[in-house]
Parts: structure tokens; sequence; C-alpha cells
């Protein structure tokens, strides 16, 4: 009987031990981002190459990240993907932490025209993931006449007929951008004003989707669209007969990255997919799979000729503003949604 009891200790221990080292061999990376921006093969070939597995959650939007970053108070995830000025927010809220470039050896194959900005000034947290300008782009044949910026949005030829993205501060900003203004208004008054100009715009929306809009010009549905750049490429290649048009009332630009949350589990599988993603081979089967300009300046040689970035990148970027003024934006933006008899 003894015997027997310590055998049995014996193989519960080994048991245990086997239990032990296998969870400790399991690695793995919660990437954070939109849904799509990687190709199936890129995510598999880093998991096989490292043994890391990836565990891929989505969000809606960045206020939506930011949302859930804070309530996990910068831990749970270990990589998130986001726009410019939610990165500059999660950053001055102790979210994210700075990057050990020792880590990341192809860190140099990073385009410097992308680095720099107000949200990351000294490039100590965040690795560039893509850069856009939106554009508008229409039916030529459905619209009769030439459309060369924000104002024509609001043609009364245009009635039911226009498709834009949900972003609310992009959408105000443009609005702003017709009034001589900037996207970042921060007076309350002029905020307003830019209220109800948008809400004069919501007979001729047709379609409000961030994922989605460039569909309605493709299926008819629309016949003008506000797009991102990802959207821009993809149905120029699909309809070529299609006019993209840069708006005369000056550009827009974005751009997202990448970065570490301050309290990511597994910060060692980040750095190692950042390095992974920075590869000239594989950042030209993301950005071709994406239709962003591309931010890693060993891959331009690689990616579609129309993915290579300008030799300069200039325009405004939507950047955070006060409480009072986000306020206001969000009002318009509702109160629009409204208007327009979208939820």
């Amino acid at each position: 009987m003894k015997k027997s009891s310590a055998t049995l200790i014996i193989m519960l221990c080994m048991l245990a031990l086997l239990t032990s080292c296998s969870k400790k061999e399991k690695k793995e990376l919660v990437l954070y981002t939109w849904e799509a921006m990687f190709p199936d093969e890129v995510i598999e070939n880093f998991t096989k190459k490292t043994g890391i597995e990836i565990v891929y959650s989505t969000f809606d939007t960045n206020e939506t990240m930011l949302e859930k970053l804070q309530q996990a108070d910068g831990g749970t995830y270990d990589l998130v993907i986001g726009d410019d000025y939610i990165i500059d927010a999660a950053i001055k809220r102790g979210l994210a932490r700075k990057l050990d470039k020792k880590l990341i050896p192809d860190w140099g194959n990073i385009n410097p025209l992308f680095q720099g900005y107000y949200y990351d000034p000294k490039s100590e947290y965040t690795v560039p993931y893509g850069a856009g300008i939106p554009a508008i782009v229409y039916d030529p044949a459905k619209v009769g006449w030439e459309i060369t910026g924000y104002h024509d949005l609001w043609d009364e030829r245009l009635r039911d007929s226009v498709a834009i993205t949900a972003n609310y501060r992009v959408i105000n900003g443009i609005t702003l951008r017709t009034m001589g203004k900037s996207m970042n208004e921060e007076d309350g008054e002029t905020i307003r004003e830019a209220g109800a100009k948008l809400l004069a715009l919501a007979p001729n929306i047709r379609l409000i989707q961030d994922d989605t809009a460039h569909l309605a010009l493709l299926n008819g549905e629309a016949s003008v669209a506000f797009l991102y750049t990802s959207m821009v490429t993809s149905v120029l290649q699909e309809d070529p007969s299609l006019k993209a048009v840069f708006p005369s009332e000056g550009l827009g630009i974005g751009i997202m990255a990448a970065f570490i949350p301050s309290k990511a589990p597994h910060s060692d599988a980040a750095h190692a997919f950042l390095d992974y993603i920075l590869e000239p081979d594989v950042s030209a089967a993301c950005f071709d799979h994406l239709g962003y300009y591309c931010t890693t300046k060993a891959a331009e040689g690689l990616v579609d000729k129309n993915l290579v970035p300008p030799s300069s990148f200039e325009g405004e970027m939507i950047e955070n503003v006060s409480l009072e003024a986000d306020e206001q934006y969000n009002k318009n933006w509702i109160e629009f949604k409204a208007a327009c008899g979208k939820k």
C-alpha cells in the first residue's frame, strides 16, 4: 500500500511538472487592431518561424480600443495598432511603453518620412504601419461634372448618392476645411457652425460605414465616396474608370502605427513581431494586402508602385483636442447621423 501510494505521488508530481512545462513552453502574442490588417500567410509564417501563436483581437474604432486598453490598465494586449491621434492619447495616459530597439534589428528599414510626428516626436514608442491621404472617389459616368474638393459633397445634385467613412473627427474636420478652418479647431462656436453645415450635408448621404464605404461605389449604390487610402486603392484597382480627387481645400493625412502597451504580458513576442513585419518581403506582403502607403523604406522596391509614398508627406493630421471641443464634435456627429437616419 505504501509503495503504491508512493508511486501514485511520483506520477502525480511528474504530471504536474509536465503540465507546468507545457504551460511555460506555450508562447503567444495578443494582437489588438482592426480586422484583416495582415495577410493570413504573414500570421501563419510568424508562428512557424518563432513558435509564437498570435491571438488576433479586433476593435471597431480607435476610441473603443483606447477605452478597452485603459480598462486593462495597459495590460491584456501585447501589441496594438491604431491611428496617430489615439496613440498620442495612449502615450499621454501611460498606456504605452518605450520600445527596446535592440530587440528590433530591422528598425533601420523604417522610412524616416513617417517618424518624428507629434504623437511620438522621438520615435520611442511606435513602429509605423501604413500611411494615408483620404480622398474623394467618384464615378464620372454618373456624376457628369468635375468634383474638385470637399465642398462638392454638399452639391444638391448628389442627393442620396454619397458614401462616407465613419470617423467623427475626420468628417467634422473636412467640414471645417470647407470653412477655411483647421481640422483641429478648438473654438466652440466655430465647431457648432461646422455642425450646422454638416447637417446640410445629410440629404446627400447614402451610407456611413467605416469598413465598407468603398463597396457602395462598386455596387452602384453611391456615385461619390469619401474614403481612406486603402479603400481608394481597392476601388481603383477594381474599376479604373472611377476618378480619385485630392481635395482642393487641403489634404488630411494619417499614420497608423504599432505600440506595445505598458503592461503587455508578452512584450518580447511583441518586439519579435515588430521586427518580423519590418523584413522587406514580409513588409511588402503586408502593404500589398493593406493598400496603404508603404512605411518600410526597404520594401519600396517590392510593393505595388502605387503604394510607394510621395517624397514629401504634408497635410493636416487629426490631433487630440480639449474635452469641451471633443464633446461638441461628438454632438455634431450624433445630430448628423440622426439627420441621415443612421444610428
